[in-house]
């Protein structure tokens, strides 16, 4: 009897905390939960200092941090999933943002499809294919600074009215 209850009160215990998931686009009471605050932006060097390059992954921003580094017009976002949170913001050429080890990461264009910030580098690749929602096709490839291995993610690329790849 006493093992049985142990038991379930255990699994209750694990199941309490199963509604904290504080992942964007997970449902939150407005009224209780404040707003996301942005990340902030900082260079690559300062933002992955002393982080192992094997754990680097790209973040999804949020919508507060897509309006912090200046929203989506003109730009071109790429996104995972077609349906899913922006994970590269950048205007062809000139710039983008990526959010790595929970900050936003500034990069210059180092040539039409190469953005860097110190020795991170991000290369874009059209793919000739279309998502279900009839998005392109886009791979990302990120080489963390000190990596021996780049890493490369395929996804979905959506760009603004007048905006060409």
């Amino acid at each position: 009897m006493n093992k049985t209850f142990y038991t379930f009160a255990g699994l209750a215990f694990a199941l309490a905390a199963c509604n904290q998931n504080t992942a964007i686009g997970n449902d939150r009471e407005a009224q209780v939960d404040p707003a996301p605050t942005p990340a902030p932006i900082e260079p690559a060097a300062s933002a992955l200092r002393n982080i192992a390059t094997a754990i680097v992954k790209p973040e999804t921003m949020t919508t507060a941090e897509v309006q912090t580094i200046g929203g989506e017009r003109g730009r071109c976002i790429y996104r995972l999933t077609e349906v899913g949170f922006p994970t590269f913001v950048y205007e062809p050429g000139v710039r983008g943002f990526v959010k790595l080890n929970g900050k936003l990461i500034p990069l210059t264009a180092e040539g039409p499809d190469r953005y860097s910030s110190g020795e991170l580098l991000i290369a874009t690749r059209l793919v000739d294919e279309e998502g279900n929602a009839g998005l392109q096709a886009q791979e990302i490839i990120i080489v963390p600074p000190g990596a021996k291995d780049e890493l490369g993610y395929r996804g979905y690329v959506q760009c603004d009215e007048g905006v060409t790849l």
